[in-house]
């Protein structure tokens, strides 16, 4: 498929690489996420203003032990609220990086793209008053989602700065969002994951769009060749990009413009840019990356 940078066709990659970032990016998600809990995975029982003045500490340590909690190290009358913030945030950013996955899908199936699309079960309507229409919206529903535990952060924040030793301010947001946004969060990826698992993805689309741009996506690959044969770089831009500018303006051929000109095949055999469109070259150390991510056995 073609890598898309700014939204415009940039090189080839593989639709493989894309969702190898994701499990990237979901394994760093697991990583925090354990952080977060272990975090919050505590028990005090310091007195009324964490001074254990009328209870020994060994009674907090024996509750906690009983309860399968850490006994905080130091505490007030309340557990430090920086260990909760730290928790929703970390909740928030799982539920962005879904989005950023559901944003993914979402424009891989705009009409003009199609590159994948949710499954569309027989006798689904997408649209009652277009038959034809096909619509993710259970991606759009993650990226809903996604806003709302992102908005959970601004009061898990707030709640961190109490009044001296405790006030109760937290009390009323943290009834709402604790155990609204591990709802949230659990019900997102449950989503997300019946979403992925029954994904449309059409290959033959992915090549058709690769040809849109003409060649135009092998440009660097022309300038590095021009670069080896002995221009400088700004030469060798500054031959090759009025081709590229053609080729767009024009609907011409990038591949055919290149071979046409003379001072570009003074120093490149037609093996030479038969070697520069190749698309192979860009993907040869793919596996490699999949090696580094251990998906490779």
């Amino acid at each position: 498929m073609i890598g898309r940078t700014h939204g415009v066709h940039a090189e080839p990659t593989t639709f493989g690489l894309v969702l190898a970032t994701w499990y990237a990016e979901l394994q760093r998600d697991i990583e925090r996420f354990e952080h977060a809990a272990r975090g919050v995975e505590a028990g005090k029982i310091s007195g009324a203003v964490g001074t254990f003045a009328n209870v020994p500490t060994s009674i907090e340590a024996y509750v906690c032990e009983k309860l399968g909690l850490r006994a905080q190290n130091i505490s007030t009358q309340v557990l430090p609220r920086d260990l909760h913030a730290e928790y929703i945030s970390t909740i928030a950013l799982i539920a962005t990086s879904i989005e950023r996955f559901a944003l993914e899908i979402r424009h891989l199936q705009r009409t003009e793209v199609h590159e994948v699309e949710e499954h569309f079960a027989a006798g689904q309507k997408g649209s009652s008053a277009m038959p034809h229409k096909r619509n993710p919206i259970g991606s759009e529903n993650l990226s809903g989602i996604a806003r709302v535990l992102r908005g959970y952060q601004t009061p898990a924040l707030e709640d961190v700065g109490l009044w001296h030793e405790r006030d109760i301010s937290h009390s009323s947001a943290e009834r709402i969002i604790l155990p609204d946004a591990t709802t949230l969060l659990d019900y997102q990826l449950a989503r997300f994951n019946r979403i992925l698992t029954n994904l449309d993805v059409f290959p033959e689309r992915m090549l058709q769009n690769m040809n849109l741009t003409h060649g135009l996506i092998f440009s660097q690959r022309v300038l590095l060749k021009l670069v080896e044969k002995g221009f400088s770089r700004e030469e060798a831009y500054d031959l090759v990009q009025p081709k590229t500018a053609e080729a767009w303006d024009h609907g011409a051929d990038f591949k055919t413009l290149l071979a046409n000109d003379p001072k570009v095949m003074a120093k490149l055999t037609p093996a030479d840019l038969d070697d520069a469109f190749d698309y192979h070259w860009h993907l040869k150390r793919v596996n490699e990356i999949f090696e580094r991510l251990g998906l490779v056995e």
